[in-house]
């Protein structure tokens, strides 16, 4: 739903029009954020002509406010839009009998298929160049109101009041109907005053106020209209929309439903987005090693660790998870345009006001899982600023698109694939269940009052447009690609200078020697390897330039070499035929060496002895000097991190966080998350020195992996799920809730809960665990 104005332009035969897309809503009364921006523009603005676009299959409800239009002095069409929908209901419609009932113009249209366009566009046209202000209908409201009515008029008319800005008959209307935002725009006591005595008068004749008696003599209007010029030929309550809603929306069914669509969702979201992803990947780390081609094998440059550790790899980090936002928004699309997600509302009223929140809060929750900044702003819909404050309050404990990237990296990195999307789906429910309680909470202590009674159309079933899924998936995805080629880029750039900046000169430890030690004890066990394999000096040179990965040297000096020694040239090729098929097996992606032209025999390849040889290789000799380099090289990481600006305010506020289970470089990145939930990634990327593609998203898992618990790991994800919103969120609260207060106290309320939470899970998950 629009909930803020949009412009655009169109062209029809030659004539150029500005078209502005006003917040959708039933009623000009202005008790809702949308009802004011509309009738704002209506009534300031003074369009050329308004077009009404209504649900044709909900005629007597849309036309309410087709109504209140004709009381303005605009130029009036109305669209019956979903007329494709209403013919398969059985409703037929007289269109010239409606439109002279109406005194305007009436077009059927089917909006996801632009018919009835031209028509409209030509309706416009002649409304245009014809006016028909003075032919319009007006609704009768009895002769004791009308008497009133006339009377305001009257007063309005002789003060000059509003004079061509407002119709006088709609701003008596509007006093009669005590309508307080006309009242404060009036100002003149006597007309005040005499606005409320018609209006006690009124109550008192005919038993109700004036805009109960109003409203039903609207709807009288409309019945009448809809019985003369439409025609219904089947009984559309009972319908396929109401027996699929006797099981989707029942007592024992309802949610359970909704709970396995949200993982189905999840799901596929894993399932489908790792194909896509490997694209990307690989796609920036071509990027990566082009930009590194500039420069030397091994150079240390700062501008290349700045455009390939900084922005490379900070934005592809988080661009990586294009595709499984996009399915994600897919899925919510699809709830949305089949109907699903009104029921869901429905559903979740039964338990949200036992919480005291409103049904229709389900809404901008749902929104939600995309991004919390449109979530917020939907909180328009809501009637009561009450529950627009605690609605607002909570969106940020759902799961937003930002989060996700988070999600993606943590969970494969300490949980097996079979738990990973419960382990999602778990992540998700957490923070629904957090934005119920802690709206219980909220109504209880701190937004007093009563919950609004659940009033909200159930649209039937639809089979989503292609166009229309497809729109709803790619605008948030636009959103959130843009957010990574600005805050994101920006954020990676000024990161890389803090963890980069100072350099160190002068470490703890002399690194260079602990690698020169490291590589010595290589070569001692590729020594130990030499005599396993009863190889000569000619023999253990040639197994040490092979296994460097000289492959030109090792072929060109071959031949001299296997003509010399036969026959240990025969076992030496069939050790690498062996150490291949072990690597193969581990699906370390190594083929071994390619020394020799021709090819082991069967016996020579399995041969246990050879088999022995290359494990010894892997696990005695391989992997230790390996691990002795990953060990060096993120001890020298680690000391000009905490060297670095950035090191140095995360040890600073390193003992706030440590009960939480966090280092100083998860606290750098939540730092930085502030910006962007999706920059956490991003951070650890750059904090870990990891380059793009799959290689590197794997180095990033494991290093988290090796440095931090299962138990941390949760604990990240729960304190980036529950604490701290993002600036955006907190500047787009700051203008729907109109107040610094109540965006500080969003701010620093969720954080303490989620600072809390965290402590709780994990002191008590370390005395258990």
């Amino acid at each position: 739903m629009t909930v803020e104005r949009k412009e655009g332009e169109v062209i029809f035969k030659d004539r150029r029009y500005l078209l502005i897309d006003m917040p959708g809503i039933y009623s000009l009364t202005a008790y809702t954020l949308e009802e004011l921006v509309t009738r704002k523009i209506l009534l300031e603005e003074k369009p050329d002509l308004v077009v009404d676009v209504i649900d044709a299959t909900n005629l007597e409800r849309s036309l309410y406010l087709a109504t209140q239009l004709m009381e303005l002095d605009i130029p009036l069409i109305i669209a019956l839009n979903m007329s494709d929908e209403a013919k398969a209901q059985g409703i037929q419609f007289d269109l010239a009998k409606l439109s002279s009932l109406f005194g305007v113009p009436i077009i059927l249209t089917v909006g996801h298929k632009n018919e009835g366009m031209d028509e409209l566009f030509a309706a416009m046209a002649d409304l245009e160049k014809n006016p028909v202000g003075e032919t319009r209908r007006l609704v009768r409201y009895g002769q004791d109101i009308e008497a009133e009515l006339s009377g305001l008029e009257f007063l309005i008319e002789e003060k000059r009041l509003w004079s061509g800005l407002y119709d006088s008959r709609w701003l008596a209307v509007k006093l009669l109907e005590q309508d307080r935002e006309v009242m404060g725009m009036i100002g003149d006591r006597e007309i005040l005053a005499e606005a409320e005595e018609a209006a006690r008068r009124m109550e008192r004749l005919l038993g109700d106020p004036p805009e109960i008696i109003m409203a039903e003599r609207r709807y009288g209007f409309i019945s009448g209209a809809c019985q003369e010029a439409v025609r219904t030929t089947v009984e559309a309550r009972h319908s396929m929309s109401d027996r699929i809603d006797d099981i989707v929306m029942s007592e024992f069914f309802g949610i359970p439903i909704l709970l396995v669509l949200m993982y189905a969702v999840f799901y596929l979201t894993f399932k489908l987005g790792g194909g896509p992803q490997k694209l990307i990947e690989y796609i920036f780390s071509s990027m990566a090693v082009f930009v590194s081609s500039f420069w030397p094998a091994g150079a240390h440059n700062p501008l290349r660790a700045l455009l390939v550790e900084g922005i490379i790899g900070g934005v592809g980090g988080v661009v990586v998870f294009l595709p499984n936002i996009l399915l994600l928004f897919f899925g919510i699309a699809l709830l949305e345009d089949t109907g699903y997600t009104a029921r869901a509302a429905f559903i979740m009223d039964r338990l949200m006001h036992k919480m005291g929140l409103h049904g229709k809060s389900f809404i901008p929750l749902l929104i939600g899982f995309g991004c919390s900044v449109p979530a917020i702003m939907s909180t328009r819909s809501l009637d009561s600023r009450r529950d627009r404050l605690i609605t607002m309050f909570i969106i940020p404990l759902i799961s937003c698109g930002g989060r996700f990237p988070i999600y993606a990296m943590i969970i494969p990195a300490f949980f097996a694939p079979s738990w990973q999307a419960p382990v999602l789906w778990l992540i998700y429910v957490t923070g629904i269940l957090m934005a119920v309680l802690l709206a219980r909470i909220l109504s209880k202590a701190v937004f007093k009052g009563s919950t609004e009674p659940f009033v909200m159309d159930l649209p039937p079933y639809r089979i989503p447009t292609l166009k229309s899924v497809l729109v709803h998936m790619w605008e948030p995805g636009k959103f959130y690609l843009r957010k990574a080629g600005t805050l994101i880029f920006g954020a990676s750039i000024i990161l890389w200078v803090l963890v980069s900046f100072p350099e160190k000169k002068q470490f703890t430890r002399d690194y260079t020697r602990a690698k020169v030690e490291a590589q010595q004890a290589f070569e001692a066990g590729l020594d130990r390897l030499a005599t396993r394999l009863g190889l000569s000096p000619a023999g253990r040179e040639m197994l040490g330039v092979s296994l460097a990965g000289r492959e030109n040297e090792a072929a060109s000096r071959w031949p001299d070499y296997e003509k010399a020694h036969l026959e240990e040239a025969a076992r030496l090729n069939s050790f690498f035929n062996a150490l291949g098929e072990m690597e193969k097996e581990k699906g370390t992606g190594l083929k071994g060496s390619t020394v020799s032209t021709g090819e082991g025999t069967p016996a020579e390849t399995q041969g246990k002895e050879m088999i022995a040889a290359a494990s010894f290789y892997l696990s005695g000799v391989k992997q230790p000097m390996e691990n002795s380099l990953t060990r060096i090289e993120r001890l020298v990481r680690n000391e000009q991190l905490s060297f670095s600006v950035a090191g140095r305010v995360g040890r600073a506020m390193e003992g706030v966080l440590r009960p939480l289970g966090f280092d100083w470089k998860v606290t750098t990145a939540l730092i930085g998350a502030f910006a962007a939930k999706e920059l956490f990634i991003a951070q650890m990327c750059i904090i870990y020195a990891v380059e793009e593609g799959e290689q590197g998203k794997q180095s990033l898992r494991e290093n988290l992996h090796s440095d931090y618990s299962t138990l941390t790991a949760v604990c990240i994800m729960l304190f980036l799920l529950l604490g701290t919103p993002c600036i955006a969120t907190m500047a787009v609260t700051r203008r729907e809730s109109d107040s610094w207060r109540w965006t500080a106290f969003q701010w620093g309320g969720l954080t303490a809960v989620a600072y809390m939470v965290t402590l709780i899970v994990y002191q008590v998950g370390r005395l258990l665990i």
